[in-house]
């Protein structure tokens, strides 16, 4: 309550400071920020009404409607379950294990595991987690796959070829899991039901996320994973999601064993004007998700189950960590945004396709604020900078409390300032991407290959990077002087 009293009070100071009147031109400036901010805002306004429409309204009686359906089958679907792990601790990889083979065991139709795993060690553990938990009980298989270390993708792949010999139907589920990553105990009955409507091919959740130190790192996931259960429920009102998260989604088996679907898997690429074919090494999840988008499946959000995550930082600081998280997302994001704005809106739906353009348009608008005080407090007046702080302190400070909304609580007072530094240095790192789509990273893995002397068409490529993407932001900042009178 005393930092939230702080912050009022040093909002209120930094209002009153400099009269906007008194900064002639320069208050143009501002003009222009509340003008691009009252459309961001509207924006975030709308997917937030179609978040309580989909949690207060739609979702539940969608719910009732595939539990019936599911009550009158003659049969419960057999449930597979892929995990992969790659070095993660001990500790992590028991609990995991653990609430995978519990969750097995409540599977009404039978349940096959599939443990994608490098090391030997995994392999004890998981059998002994396997013998503690399951036993002697019956109808819980669990098949590893011990693997080389050559990357997410080719463990998938093979792993979804495994469970394809196994010639599961339409209506079994596959679920996909990280191996830091805990599913409920009742996935299987939670989730089995959506499956009964064949428009649906696959379904993602809520997450909940545990990081053993208290801090900025917690408060930003926190923050974050709040504002993914508003953008997701809104997105769940249209049936398509935009992403299929990869610390747990569910598919129907079938599909997921469709040899295109293993192939896109562990081939995809995308061919790009100036910097080539562009292997994907990052963004399994956003390759399963584009697949079924492409060929007209639904894909369902359930907002009331939620998969658990132990995540730990990166890098020693709470920026680098969060750049170098970023960088994974938002690359995978943009790698994917360029073929799916090219699919048909009357195929995916309207509001779908234009979420997904406001993915990149987002980035320049965000920019465009922090561009347009700097020119006017380096041009004109530099208490612009005052006043544009009051700004910013008082919508996102409003922001999150319609976010808290969402999780039915109150928030930290670092929120505000962590929802600023996400959408300032967000929009930074993808405009960098967006120029760069061929740099990609994996957070526990070096996928992008040891150092070395580039050769002279990789060197040109890297300098044309640096080029357009110089071009496209000296053309942002053109724009925003012509709109705020500066020129």
């Amino acid at each position: 309550m005393l930092g939230h009293v702080a912050y009022i009070a040093a909002f209120l100071a930094l209002s009153a400071s400099v009269p906007l009147h008194d900064l002639g031109p320069a208050g143009q400036a501002l003009i222009v920020i509340g003008l691009i901010g009252a459309w961001r805002y509207t924006w975030a306004l709308i997917n937030f009404t179609r978040a309580v429409i989909y949690l207060k309204w739609a979702y539940p009686r969608q719910k009732a409607r595939v539990e019936a359906a599911y009550a009158e089958r003659p049969f419960p679907a057999h449930a597979y379950f892929l995990v992969t792990s790659f070095k993660i601790g001990v500790d992590t990889t028991t609990r995991v294990y653990r609430s995978i083979f519990e969750a097995a065991l409540q599977s009404a139709g039978g349940a096959t595991i599939v443990a994608s795993v490098v090391d030997t060690a995994d392999v004890r553990l998981i059998r002994r987690i396997y013998e503690t938990v399951v036993g002697s009980q019956h109808g819980v298989d669990l098949l590893i796959d011990q693997i080389p270390g050559t990357g997410k993708r080719d463990a998938l792949a093979r792993s979804f070829r495994l469970i394809a010999r196994k010639a599961p139907t339409r209506h079994d589920i596959l679920i996909v899991a990280d191996g830091d990553s805990c599913v409920p105990l009742d996935i299987v009955a939670r989730t089995a039901p959506f499956f009964t409507d064949p428009r649906i091919g696959a379904l993602t959740t809520d997450e909940h996320v545990e990081i053993p130190e208290p801090g900025l790192f917690a408060d930003w996931f926190s923050l974050r994973f709040t504002q993914r259960q508003v953008m997701m429920s809104s997105m769940g009102l249209s049936g398509r999601v935009l992403t299929l998260t990869g610390r747990m989604s569910v598919f129907r088996a079938d599909l997921a064993t469709h040899p295109e679907f293993i192939s896109m898997v562990q081939h995809d690429s995308i061919d790009h004007w100036r910097l080539g074919r562009v292997s994907f090494l990052t963004g399994d999840d956003k390759s399963t998700w584009f697949w079924l988008l492409k060929n007209g499946w639904r894909m369902a959000y359930l907002p009331d189950v939620a998969s658990l995550s132990m995540e730990t930082q990166p890098k020693p600081g709470f920026v680098d960590s969060a750049v170098t998280l970023m960088t994974r997302w938002f690359g995978n994001m943009l790698r994917t945004n360029g073929r799916a704005l090219a699919l048909s809106p009357s195929k995916i739906g309207w509001f779908t396709w234009w979420s997904i353009l406001d993915q990149r348009l987002g980035i320049w608008t965000t920019l465009a604020g922090p561009i347009s005080v700097l020119l006017g407090a380096i041009f004109v007046d530099p208490r612009v900078i005052l006043l544009y702080a009051a700004w910013v302190m008082l919508t996102r400070y409003l922001f999150c409390w319609v976010l808290s909304l969402a999780r039915g609580s109150g928030f930290p007072i670092t929120y505000p300032f962590l929802l600023y530094f996400g959408q300032i240095v967000g929009a930074g790192v993808k405009s960098y991407i967006l120029f760069r789509l061929d740099r990609q990273r994996w957070t526990r893995q070096s996928a992008s290959g040891p150092k070395r002397i580039l050769p002279w068409p990789e060197r040109a490529k890297a300098w044309s990077s640096v080029y357009v993407h110089a071009l496209a932001l000296g053309w942002l900042t053109l724009g925003v002087s012509l709109l705020s009178g500066l020129v």
